[in-house]
């Protein structure tokens, strides 16, 4: 266990397969609360990092006053689709069914991701109750996975889309980031927020933040305009804001950089008015 002045942080088992555990590591703000809740799900082309990716926002996140609980989940070569998507499920569920052990009102836990973990968050933010994903059971709890809220940085929202990009440019590691953890193109297609949303799938639309620098190459240059547009057209609430000439992941790059630095009051802002 570690803290700052202001927000401990301590690694928890949260879930186990096989007797192997996975970790979650919480920020946890100092004082009474109750505080709004935030699982974060890093990016990493869905087979790398951990829970610690996101350390630059995290912290920051906790400092303002939001109880972080950023999850390490099932990737290839362990696992395909959708292992990760049932991990992520399982942990919104946990901590919604433990929030007041963290002063947390259940109500309030919101999500977070980033890069390929924003796919994954959103993914199961519209699907919290699909049978593929929210299967791992949980003792004692009638939660479900569903969100008050959603902060996407930089997402891949249409992983066919990237696919389909990556292989026509050449980009051998992230064509092969794809292969390892989806088993085809048609998992591409079915489980893919921006398809669900042009197939007007019935689907949970929380309050969403979208952040994305306009010098991204790991995502189609229309991406994110296009998600946002098809969130709001199926009677969603969706800020974009964009970054302009920023990389992909640019806060972790470097998380003093002024564009950095904004992005993430962006995040706390955000959050702050979904749970005020």
């Amino acid at each position: 266990m570690s803290a700052s002045d202001d927000v401990q942080i301590e690694d928890i088992d949260y879930l186990a397969h096989d007797g192997k555990n996975l970790l979650a590591r919480i920020y946890r703000p100092r004082g009474p609360g109750p505080f709004p809740g935030v699982v974060e799900v890093h990016g990493g082309a869905w087979t790398l990092n951990d829970r610690m990716t996101n350390v630059a926002i995290d912290q920051p996140l906790a400092q303002s006053g939001a109880v972080v609980i950023a999850i390490d989940f099932r990737m290839p070569p362990e696992t395909k689709y959708p292992a990760s998507i049932c991990d992520i499920n399982f942990a919104i569920r946990w901590f919604k069914h433990h929030a007041r052990d963290f002063n947390v009102r259940p109500e309030m836990v919101g999500g977070l991701g980033t890069s390929s973990g924003g796919h994954q968050l959103m993914l199961s933010a519209l699907r919290p109750r699909d049978p593929r994903y929210s299967g791992l059971p949980l003792a004692d709890s009638t939660d479900d996975a569903g969100l008050a809220f959603a902060v996407l940085c930089w997402p891949i929202s249409d992983p066919l889309a990237r696919y389909r990009m990556a292989k026509s440019k050449g980009n051998t590691r992230l064509a092969q980031a794809h292969e390892a953890y989806w088993p085809d193109e048609a998992a591409m297609e079915d489980a893919n927020p921006q398809r669900i949303l042009e197939r007007g799938e019935k689907v949970p639309l929380p309050p969403t933040l979208l952040l994305q620098g306009t010098n991204d190459d790991n995502v189609t240059p229309d991406m994110a305009d296009r998600f946002a547009a098809a969130y709001r057209k199926a009677g969603g609430t969706i800020e974009l804001h964009k970054f302009e000439g920023q990389p992909h992941a640019f806060v972790g790059r470097d998380p003093a950089a002024l564009a950095a630095v904004k992005a993430v009051e962006t995040i706390v802002a955000f959050v702050r008015r979904q749970t005020s």
